[in-house]
């Protein structure tokens, strides 16, 4: 469903569960940049009614993971560590076009938030069928259906509000520079990384 060209080695989730606070903080701040980024298509694309009702929802939803990783964090005793560069995300943002029309640099923009998306669900699932704790497995189960509604509200969107790009082409394009690039990662404590 998600077209991704190169899933996730399950052994990560071996990588991640070894050290749960370094995951559980990346991952709350993931969920933090994800409600930013759908305030900034909001706030730069206002004129699309649907686009930001759907998108104000996305980012509570985004607000509401973070307080609820933030909890699981305090109940295990663990100390939210200050937020992390996303390597993963860095690239995939130099590889957003911004030097063509607005439409393409709007559609670009939404594409790299469903490539996120995507890659977050299925690192999700991933977490969900190999981690040994139960309760974030099924912590991780429950987000996975919530990233895979994201995806798709993205990519939805992109296809609709598209003027000038071929957005099946361009979705194509994210896949296999996001298949590319992500056999550089899988070997650290990162949701991306």
């Amino acid at each position: 469903m998600l077209g991704l060209k190169l899933l996730t080695d399950p052994r990560w989730a071996n990588i991640a569960e070894s050290n749960l606070e370094e995951i559980l903080t990346d991952h709350a701040w993931c969920e933090q940049k994800a409600a930013s980024n759908a305030i900034s298509l909001i706030t730069q694309n206002s004129e699309h009614e649907d686009l930001v009702h759907e998108l104000t929802a996305i980012a509570i939803e985004e607000m509401e993971h973070f307080k609820m990783v933030i909890d699981i964090i305090q109940q295990r005793g663990y100390t939210l560590g200050r937020e992390r560069k996303d390597d993963y995300v860095g690239q995939l943002m130099k590889f957003a076009k911004k030097d063509g029309s607005r439409n393409m640099a709007f559609i670009d923009r939404l594409l790299f938030a469903a490539m996120i998306e995507a890659r977050s669900c299925e690192r999700f699932r991933v977490l969900s069928k190999n981690i040994a704790d139960q309760e974030l497995a099924k912590f991780y189960h429950e987000l996975m259906v919530s990233e895979a509604n994201h995806y798709t509200t993205f990519l939805n969107f992109a296809r609709k509000y598209t003027i000038d790009v071929d957005v099946d082409k361009r979705w194509k394009e994210w896949l296999d520079f996001e298949g590319e690039l992500i056999q550089s990662y899988g070997k650290k404590e990162h949701i991306h990384g």
